[in-house]
């Protein structure tokens, strides 16, 4: 007697189509997304710039945004990944309504509603705070370094690129002359009406590589020469190798110094140090609450220093929920004199600690000078006090495993988008999409 099996019909066809709600089971996380999206967010913003009424309808607006917000959930970022998903993956299939966009629909999407999709953080953080995952009772604000959609090895100092320049202008110079006398030794030949006159494709490629060259060495120029002392906190700041400690740093000639580099391939990008080696990269900054680790504000800088992100961060908290934490804590990189005088004047508990504690320490203080520095000394104290009881010690069960979520469990770690602007646009959908698993998490429960 054989063992029977249940039935392999891959020829069978469906007299009655499946329903696209039992494509996945119920309580799914693609349920959850399509939903909120369709019932809970407002997206006039993005349904208001489609007012042609020529052509071929398009998809829906709503769920090209429900396919991002998903995609970046379930770590699928790029939109040939999600292409392929909606032809592969009955999640999205789900999600979508078996529609099936074309990767570069998907694209021109999201670079056209950028800055509506990052709008939707603050719909979302106010989702949940209706839910009641937003308490604002603690809260950790730290950074992380995210690569850029660029290599650093794409980067060029200023002093070789002016030797570069000058090598190359002479290279492309040289190959020119050659190709005049080539020119002029067929014309000779085969008459003056035979065409010779197109650049071989090494001549064109090093002519381009000339003008990426100048077009950068003009910005470190013009940088150099503009008002170096100008905070610019919304642009992407001084270039690398522009300032050190604080100070800006000139050539002699007033130009920009011969170590000031800059990114052939994303600009505002910078070379940022990680514990790992240096970067071409972004400063990714969040604010956490430590009841459910939801991200309360976003930040993206070029700087690799966190200590300008404190207040910004607060008021941005402030901004989206109308009210300001209890407590915060970030770690020594946060900690300045005015950073704890703002949150005195804010009458928010601050936990900074002055310095970077060593083995065996419990202040926190290491070997940084606190003279003439009261209300660091004070912190040092506090903390000193409280040792292993510090409120400090939230920081890190709050902050660090949302980064540790993004980075490792949904494998974020380099951007898909180039340009500052961009980036914080792709950033800020990064952080909604976190918020909205911690809401999914709240619903199924």
């Amino acid at each position: 007697m054989t063992k029977t099996f249940r039935p392999w019909d891959v020829d069978q066809a469906w007299l009655l189509p499946p329903s696209i709600h039992e494509f996945v089971p119920p309580g799914h996380l693609a349920h959850f997304v399509r939903d909120t999206v369709r019932e809970a967010l407002d997206l006039s913003a993005i349904l208001g710039e489609h007012n042609e009424l020529r052509g071929y309808p398009p998809y829906h607006p709503g769920m090209l945004v429900a396919l991002l917000l998903y995609g970046y959930s379930r770590g699928v970022y790029s939109s040939r990944q999600l292409a392929r998903a909606c032809e592969e993956r009955v999640d999205f299939m789900a999600l979508t309504g078996l529609n099936r966009p074309d990767f570069r629909t998907i694209s021109d999407f999201r670079k056209r509603h950028l800055s509506a999709l990052a709008g939707l953080f603050g719909q979302v953080l106010k989702l949940c705070r209706a839910a009641g995952l937003v308490q604002l009772g603690h809260v950790a604000v730290d950074g992380t370094k995210l690569k850029a959609n660029a290599s650093r090895h794409k980067a060029m100092s200023y002093g070789r690129m002016k030797t570069a320049e000058r090598e190359l202008a002479a290279e492309v110079q040289t190959w020119l002359d050659r190709a005049g006398r080539e020119d002029a030794a067929e014309d000779k030949t085969h008459g003056a009406d035979r065409r010779g006159d197109e650049l071989p494709d090494w001549a064109a490629d090093k002519q381009r590589r000339l003008a990426k060259i100048r077009e950068a060495k003009a910005l470190l120029e013009a940088e150099a020469a503009a008002d170096a002392d100008t905070p610019d906190d919304d642009g992407p700041g001084p270039s690398s190798g522009m300032r050190r400690s604080g100070r800006s740093l000139r050539a002699k000639d007033g130009g920009p110094p011969d170590r000031a580099q800059r990114n052939f391939t994303d600009g505002d990008s910078r070379i940022l140090p990680t514990r790992d080696g240096f970067i071409q990269g972004y400063n990714g900054q969040i604010a956490v609450d430590a009841a459910h680790q939801v991200i309360l504000a976003h930040r993206l800088v070029t700087n690799a220093a966190d200590y300008h992100a404190l207040v910004p961060l607060i008021d941005a908290t402030f901004a989206g929920l109308g009210a300001k934490p209890r407590e915060v804590s970030g770690d020594t990189g946060f900690a300045t004199e005015a950073n704890l005088a703002a949150m005195a004047r804010y009458r928010i508990r601050a936990y900074l600690p002055p310095g970077r504690a060593r083995h065996g320490e419990t202040d926190g203080i290491g070997r940084r000078t606190l003279k003439n520095k009261p209300l660091m000394a004070a912190m040092a104290d506090r903390l000193k006090r409280a040792g292993r009881r510090s409120r400090y010690r939230l920081r890190k069960q709050t902050v660090e495993p949302v980064f540790g979520q993004i980075k490792q469990a949904r494998g974020f770690r380099q951007f898909l988008l180039r340009g500052l602007d961009k980036v914080r646009g792709e950033w800020a959908m990064i952080c909604t999409a976190h918020n909205l698993l911690k809401l999914a998490q709240t619903t199924r429960a």
